[in-house]
């Protein structure tokens, strides 16, 4: 088994802090090109809306809290690079891929998009005497001197991330291998999501690692590990215009596994209810459990104050860690 089965902030708050895009009524949706720049077997996508964040102070002030590594190193990249962070970058995207060998890690690659004065950061680049690393017609090039690296497929799609992200992407955009526009479960999640200004989906590994994490310690019980292979794919979307909303469903394939596993998930919440302060008692309450036609479903709405106080809370901390 690959060693980092890790994914991206999978709690109902921190999703929404990544970026928290809601301000926005545009949707965050990648573009063809961008689709099939991210290799087949993608364990879960992130979309955001970088505009509006950029141009909302809160959400900037909530990003810091939660964001990846990756996106803090691309912040501080884009400001050496030569690209404009406010008026160049529209959306961003990271997706976490399947390695190539059982052993490796899971791999990040990032994806911007937006209107990239390409000749004017070459220029830059050389003006610099920044050598890029030559893949095929690719020409990769380095931001950072951690091993962030950037490479334009056109005029508005940039992917950036280690070397080996970026050769495996390419290889996806070439043909070489397959790209995600193949993986026909991942594609049917997207297309149920990517109308909202914040969305993820999640393969089968992904989402159980997931629920293995919102569950806690009831995700050990066996009721849990009877069902888990059933899930199959998961996604979420956000919404900031009026307060907070989340909206989480996991399809299971069957309507046994969707209520056992909606069980299981409201005895979590009523035991966090018993031992939580005042703040995660109200965000507990604010958030609903269901299961329909082989979908788990969950819901949280809460007031901008209600999940500021969230945002103190021990529940957040330990969901952000």
């Amino acid at each position: 088994m690959y060693r980092n089965t890790r994914t991206f902030k999978v709690s109902v708050f921190v999703g929404a802090l990544i970026a928290a895009s809601g301000i926005t009524a545009y949707a965050s949706q990648l573009s063809t090109d961008a689709r099939s720049a991210i290799p087949r077997d993608v364990q879960q996508l992130v979309v955001i809306d970088y505009r509006a964040m950029q141009n909302s102070q809160t959400a900037m002030d909530l990003r810091d809290r939660v964001m990846p590594p990756e996106l803090k190193q691309f912040d501080e990249a884009l400001r050496r690079s030569g690209l404009n962070d406010n008026h160049d970058v529209d959306q961003l995207a990271f997706a976490l891929f399947r390695p190539k060998q059982e052993n490796e890690e899971v791999v990040t690659l990032g994806i911007a998009q937006g209107q990239f004065p390409v000749q004017d950061i070459v220029a830059n680049f050389k003006k610099k005497a920044v050598k890029p690393t030559v893949v095929g017609t690719n020409r990769i090039y380095p931001m950072t001197k951690t091993g962030m690296m950037l490479c334009f497929i056109d005029q508005s799609t940039m992917v950036f991330g280690g070397l080996d992200a970026i050769k495996s992407s390419l290889e996806a955009r070439d043909g070489d291998v397959s790209s995600m526009l193949t993986n026909s479960t991942m594609m049917d999640a997207m297309r149920s999501v990517d109308s909202e200004p914040l969305w993820s989906i999640l393969d089968q590994k992904g989402t159980q690692t997931m629920m293995k994490q919102l569950l806690g310690e009831a995700g050990s019980l066996a009721d849990f590990e009877s069902v888990r292979k059933r899930m199959l794919v998961s996604w979420y979307g956000m919404d900031f215009q009026h307060g907070v909303k989340f909206d989480l469903t996991i399809t299971t394939g069957d309507a046994f596994a969707a209520a056992t596993v909606s069980s299981l998930l409201n005895a979590a919440v009523v035991v966090r209810k018993l031992s939580g302060s005042d703040s995660e008692k109200a965000a507990l309450a604010d958030t609903d459990v269901s299961s329909s036609s082989g979908k788990l479903l969950i819901h949280f709405a809460a007031s901008d104050s209600d999940f500021a106080s969230l945002l103190r809370s021990p529940l957040f901390q330990s969901v952000v860690r």
